[in-house]
């Protein structure tokens, strides 16, 4: 559904973003997994995954900044 989205908005790449209404900006093992297909998906497409950004009430956590994409 999400490259779906972005295909028919003609995106050129992608960043993702959601939230952790607990406050916990670290990443879940799910959240890094998730990434990691999305970031394969992308390149078969042709469509990057630039960034992964989790947000919380007390600041975020990227993906890109720490490395991980």
């Amino acid at each position: 559904m999400i490259f779906e989205a972005a295909l028919n908005a003609k995106a050129s790449a992608l960043i993702l973003v959601h939230n952790h209404p607990s406050g916990n900006l670290k990443p879940s093992k799910q959240d890094i997994a998730i990434t990691v297909k999305l970031k394969s998906a992308g390149q078969v497409l042709d469509l990057p995954i630039l960034d992964h950004i989790i947000i919380a009430e007390t600041g975020y956590y990227s993906f890109a900044d720490e490395g991980i994409l």
